[in-house]
């Protein structure tokens, strides 16, 4: 006897006494045969998720079956900050001799996503961009040995996912540094991303660091949501402008947002950088040609597609990839921080 022989797994029977419902049902969920109302759907997919289950085919075919193809869950492609790393993802597929199935699907519908129409039954692996699975599917791939990259997301401790980041604590404190120590600016505003997003929180704590390591107190008031776009960029400054707060500088999460803070003190009729410095993240290409040119934090977009990629492909063909890949940024001084 095997050291699995006494190991049971979940069975479709379990799945349906879990969600109270019929095993018909439960296959009819499975498949896709017939309609199904959206909560049973969820009720259903939930207790797959806590029971681990896995379809009798799917576990006889998983290790045996190749696509030849790669998988990628993108959110809504909305900013320009999503070309680049198409390009670097497109670019490393097509040079490792697979193909490319792109899947995208708002955040909130992510999750349904990841179980139909990208996963076991039709990639070879998945790349997932951060925040779009939640720790239940990527338990599930993991109780698979089944090959997945995070882009911009840290892996759960001990799953065995790989994670693509960049260094956006060190590229924000080197930024908001240069504020203060060539600009001499100390009040300085901090528009930050979604809720949660791990690059966003990172980069706020490279903000908060710099302002300690230079003596200045933090402020909250000078702290408000971006959302990582134009018009939320616009809407901060505007709230910070109505409510009288002081500003030397404004650091935005992202070069969007700096894009629609620029917008905004511009129609308050505010000189960027004599009245107020500004300075983004990323250097997207339509930061060089902003009027003034945005000084910002380059990120190797590009190259974390290549990264996430050559990193799947490895765990595809051998089964061992590195656990996280670190990616240096770099600050890049234009006219909008007040150098000229």
């Amino acid at each position: 006897m095997t050291a699995q022989a006494g190991v049971r797994h979940a069975t479709i029977a379990d799945v349906a006494e879990r969600a109270g419902v019929s095993i018909a049902t439960v296959s009819r969920v499975l498949n896709r045969t017939a309609r199904v109302s959206d909560e049973t759907a969820a009720r259903v997919q939930k207790a797959i998720d806590e029971l681990g289950f896995v379809p009798q085919a799917a576990a006889r075919h998983l290790a045996s079956r190749k696509t030849s193809t790669i998988g990628l869950l993108l959110p809504e492609v909305s900013s320009q900050f999503f070309f680049p790393i198409l390009q670097g993802i497109e670019a490393a597929t097509r040079q490792a001799g697979f193909d490319l199935l792109i899947a995208i699907q708002p955040e909130e519908q992510a999750r349904q996503l990841v179980h139909s129409q990208l996963g076991t039954h039709n990639t070879d692996g998945l790349l997932i961009f951060g925040g779009l699975a939640d720790s239940p599917s990527l338990a599930q791939f993991t109780r698979l040995n089944f090959p997945v990259v995070l882009l911009y997301q840290a892996a759960p401790p001990g799953s065995g996912i790989t994670s693509i980041q960049i260094e956006n604590k060190n590229g924000a404190h080197r930024l908001v540094s240069h504020l203060i120590e060539v600009h001499g600016a100390r009040r300085i505003a901090f528009l930050r991303g979604p809720q949660g997003n791990q690059d966003s929180g990172w980069r706020e704590t490279g903000y908060r660091q710099a302002l300690v390591d230079h003596q200045i107190e933090f402020d909250p008031r000078l702290v408000e949501p971006g959302n990582f776009s134009e018009q939320g960029g616009r809407a901060a400054v505007e709230r910070l402008l109505k409510n009288g707060i002081q500003l030397d500088a404004i650091f935005a999460g992202d070069d969007g947002t700096a894009i629609g803070a620029l917008a905004a003190l511009n129609q308050a009729g505010l000189r960027v950088p004599e009245d107020v410095a500004l300075a983004g993240f990323d250097d997207i290409p339509p930061s060089r040609y902003l009027n003034p040119p945005l000084t910002t934090v380059r990120a190797p977009t590009e190259q974390v597609g290549h990264a996430a990629v050559k990193q799947l492909v490895r765990r595809i063909r051998t089964g061992q990839a590195d656990a996280e890949v670190l990616l240096p940024t770099e600050l890049v001084i234009r006219q909008s921080c007040g150098c000229k």
